[in-house]
């Protein structure tokens, strides 16, 4: 046996051993992968940490949040294979449990209007909280606003926002970082002093506010800083995305790494592990993942009320 057949022996034994321990991403269609069933257990447990906190003095007023999301669904990896993604639902209703707590309105919004897209295998099915207002805004889900028309036709006379929230799953490194219109909202956002809270994945979407892009609506500001430039803030960090695909979390590696390029436009990612941890610098707001959906959404319905309450 030479040495070529050896070491094919030896991937074949891998292969079957990462079979065997549930380590390989699971195929749904052709070339289409969700993420294996070991991992899933490890990252996305069937009940969250919500924690049914209750405001003394909700809001009552007009002022709504904006939930900014994906509407498209695959990642194509370095390997061709497909990350079948989207927003993932704990780190979207987990903070919308304490925004309804807290008293504020949210409307979804989505680059042209089409329809949300959700990681459905991170569901956590055992958790009747989220299942409820995952319920009560499966039409929003559906049916959001476009961020496009938005910009176009009331963004200039817009006083009804607070905040704009952009949940992460890696959904939200699709089609929003580039985005001109969001990016022209993000800084419009920044300039009207509204609050910005992204968690997980959420952060790339920031991208967009990137005034020195291609994709930059102002030309006259061309000179202007990052908008988030000096910033602190946490996120999911890029040391764990390149572990994924030895988990089969990830069926190869991504295709780009959006903490690589906040860190090159002046942000600080305050974070070396996905542990739970939020941050508020100014008026953003962050968390690092999952774990952190419940900190995150109470740190953010907290800083609302005493903006707002």
């Amino acid at each position: 046996m030479n040495m070529q057949d050896l070491l094919d022996k030896a991937k074949d034994t891998l292969d079957n051993a990462k079979n065997t321990l549930g380590l390989e991403p699971q195929e749904t269609e052709a070339g289409i992968y969700i993420p294996s069933t070991s991992s899933l257990k490890i990252a996305a447990p069937n009940k969250t940490n919500y924690d049914h906190t209750n405001y003394d003095n909700p809001y009552t007023g007009d002022k709504k949040i904006m939930m900014v999301c994906t509407e498209e669904q695959y990642m194509t990896m370095e390997n061709g294979n497909k990350f079948d993604t989207g927003n993932h639902p704990v780190e979207m209703m987990v903070p919308l449990l304490h925004f309804k707590k807290a008293g504020f309105d949210v409307d979804v919004f989505t680059p042209t209007g089409e329809a949300v897209k959700v990681e459905q295998w991170a569901m956590p099915e055992d958790d009747d909280d989220v299942k409820q207002i995952y319920s009560e805004y499966e039409s929003k889900f559906n049916n959001p606003n476009s961020i496009a028309d938005f910009v176009k036709n009331d963004m200039a006379d817009s006083t009804e926002y607070a905040a704009i929230f952009i949940p992460g799953g890696h959904g939200a490194m699709l089609g929003l970082p580039e985005d001109k219109n969001l990016g022209a909202l993000l800084r419009w956002g920044h300039d009207n002093d509204l609050f910005t809270l992204a968690i997980c994945h959420g952060p790339a979407a920031l991208l967009a506010a990137d005034l020195n892009s291609p994709d930059s609506s102002d030309e006259g500001n061309s000179e202007r800083d990052f908008i988030f430039k000096g910033y602190k803030m946490v996120a999911f960090p890029t040391v764990m995305d390149k572990q994924m695909p030895k988990i089969g979390y990830l069926p190869g590696p991504m295709p780009w790494y959006f903490a690589e390029k906040l860190e090159d436009l002046g942000v600080t990612i305050d974070n070396k592990l996905a542990s739970g941890q939020t941050h508020q610098d100014r008026k953003l707001i962050s968390g690092d993942g999952p774990l952190a959906a419940n900190d995150f959404g109470k740190m953010s319905a907290k800083a609302l009320l005493k903006e707002f309450g």
